[in-house]
């Protein structure tokens, strides 16, 4: 078998193939730069916060030299007081996130392998980052920090989160946890969620104050929605019937996809349009993503995030 290209280190069926958290968050950032450089967003510098391109009155003796070389473009070094943010990446761990049908990759592990990857960009731009996770209630909060050797202990988190049983997980209460987190952090913050939305239906409007208390307390939000695309968007399940399993709730019930696939569909699509729009109307980033697909959509967003921060 070929050995994968740095691209293919995007691809969840080749992480899937991997044993250790740290390998997957640089090859995943690895692949991600390198397509970076073969893209129309040849734009952003490998070294990201590391610089920022030239302005008029800028000191030419900041002008690095190098990257200059390297993308015909004139870019000045920043020193740290320029590029430290604070990150949040908030994980939810909710027994629904442990759903996988087709995919290479549980909702779980495809958004911890994110989040692994997403610590290791913010540690590379010297911001501090964090780790919150959570099902019913907050039940891990790892305060932000922009040490490099500060990574091994989110990883080590994520994997043991990744790891847990579903005996020892509950039920998704994002809505309340939005609530708390936006108490419990006190410096602004950017809050990068990680969640498969999947709550009461009726919590759904309490879901968006949550996002709006946060944003009320002064902190950007990113939303990464996170589904397996094939059977939760589009409903792709076999044509026969079938016994669907609630893991959350412990319900049951017999039905046969095709009689409910065209429905199923429309409503997916339009929860999903109308929590988008209402995001928007908050200034709140809201992307979708899909567990069978590359990991470049989810850093682009963060990273077209980051820089209308800067």
């Amino acid at each position: 078998m070929a050995r994968p290209t740095a691209l293919q280190y995007l691809d969840p069926a080749v992480l899937s193939r991997l044993k250790n958290m740290e390998l997957r968050a640089r090859l995943i950032v690895e692949g991600f730069i390198t397509g970076l450089h073969r893209s129309p967003y040849h734009g952003f510098s490998v070294e990201f916060a590391e610089h920022r391109p030239y302005n008029p009155g800028d000191e030419l003796r900041h002008i690095d030299w190098k990257v200059y070389g390297k993308t015909d473009r004139f870019y000045v070094k920043q020193y740290e007081e320029e590029t430290n943010l604070r990150h949040y990446v908030v994980l939810d761990t909710s027994p629904s996130m442990r759903y996988r049908y087709r995919a290479p990759l549980t909702k779980l592990e495809y958004g911890a392998y994110l989040a692994a990857a997403l610590h290791f960009l913010m540690l590379r731009q010297r911001d501090a980052t964090g780790l919150i996770a959570f099902d019913e209630r907050v039940h891990t909060l790892i305060p932000p920090k922009s040490k490099p050797g500060y990574l091994h202990t989110l990883l080590a988190h994520l994997e043991r989160l990744v790891r847990l049983e579903d005996a020892e997980t509950r039920r998704t209460a994002v809505a309340s946890v939005l609530h708390e987190v936006a108490e419990r952090i006190h410096r602004r913050s950017l809050v990068v969620l990680i969640t498969d939305l999947f709550d009461n239906r009726a919590a759904h409007d309490e879901l968006l104050r949550g996002l709006r208390h946060l944003r009320h307390r002064g902190h950007e939000v990113l939303v990464f929605h996170v589904l397996e695309g094939a059977t939760e968007r589009r409903f792709e399940l076999p044509d026969r019937p079938l016994r669907l399993f609630d893991v959350e709730t412990g319900e049951e019930m017999t039905l046969h996809p095709a009689q409910f696939r065209d429905a199923y569909v429309q409503a997916v699509q339009a929860f999903t349009e109308q929590f988008r729009r209402r995001c928007l109307e908050h200034r709140i980033d809201f992307i979708e993503l899909d567990t069978g697909q590359p990991y470049d959509t989810a850093l682009l967003a963060y990273l077209n995030k980051r820089q209308r921060l800067r």
